[in-house]
């Protein structure tokens, strides 16, 4: 639970949106339990590790200050990320977001500590081949440029995916996923409330931040790993996918469920948002489904 006190009406529908959505989207949530935001992870570094932090501000592509500032990038300018480089899941990172300096360490790597921007020289020596940092202050490198809103999933869904393999918990699950916001919501799947059919977002709010759910994630190879070592779990892809299918909920999927690898959704902010903050212990109000 978070220290914010969460008020009756934090999760509200209209009833033309419950009879727009027929059981799926914003008209779902009519009568559920109220939903605050329960944690932020931003991350400094693209595909390192995150940070916790109480409160962050919107910047002007829609994503969270400090979150993706940093992307790591190879002589051909192809980013190295978990994607392409299994190795990157051996850095162990903290970065101080007030001074810009980082902690990095790796198995037969001596520890670097100080500015992120130069830490070209250690990185490349860790993966063998030249490597550099760029950064975006603006709006980072967000994972996708379409919906490059903080992403967003909830406590019920990172327990429920992690008992469904052996050996894994609910942060160890969290890591994998990289989810930005987490929402203190015990339903499992709780967050599909926030997406609806191809071709309409789900307005909602956070706080005093105003939000369009676009769709469920696409998930890529980096779920499937150990967060720490790199090392594929065995059948995770099929596991998930089988699982998701045998749990999905009825206010699930709209049409975007053309397969099952998809799990915690993407967002954009409007532009009326940026600049706004959001701040652990936030209510969530789900508003209307729209056209995009």
């Amino acid at each position: 639970m978070t220290d914010g006190s969460p008020t009756d009406d934090s999760v509200q529908t209209t009833d033309a949106d419950a009879s727009e959505s027929a059981g799926s989207g914003a008209g779902a949530t009519a009568g559920a339990a109220a939903v605050t935001l329960d944690r932020i992870a931003v991350y400094p570094v693209k595909s390192l590790d995150a940070e916790f932090v109480d409160a962050a501000d919107i910047v002007e592509n829609g994503g969270l200050r400090g979150d993706r500032e940093y992307a790591i990038f190879d002589e051909d300018g192809e980013y190295v990320n978990g994607k392409r480089e299994r190795a990157v899941h051996g850095i162990r990172s903290s970065v101080s977001l007030d001074d810009g300096t980082v902690e990095l360490s790796a198995p037969e790597m001596t520890d670097y500590d100080g500015p992120i921007a130069e830490a070209d020289d250690w990185l490349s020596a860790y993966f063998g081949y030249p490597v550099e940092l760029r950064r975006d202050p603006a709006g980072g490198f967000p994972d996708d440029t379409e919906a490059s809103g903080p992403t967003v999933i909830s406590t019920g869904t990172l327990d429920a995916v992690a008992s469904w393999f052996d050996g894994v918990d609910a942060d160890e699950m969290r890591r994998r996923l990289r989810p930005n916001l987490v929402l203190d919501a015990a339903e499992p799947f709780w967050e599909d409330h926030l997406f609806d059919r191809r071709g309409t977002v789900v307005e909602f709010t956070i706080g005093g931040v105003a939000f369009e759910g676009v769709n469920p994630c696409q998930r890529c190879v980096v779920p499937s790993r150990d967060p720490d070592t790199g090392e594929q779990t065995p059948d995770f892809r099929t596991t998930l996918m089988r699982k998701r299918r045998e749990t999905l909920p009825e206010w699930s999927g709209g049409d975007w469920f053309d397969h099952d690898f998809r799990l915690m959704v993407n967002t954009t902010v409007p532009e009326s948002s940026w600049g706004e903050t959001l701040s652990v212990g936030d209510a969530v109000t789900v508003g209307d489904v729209v056209s995009e």
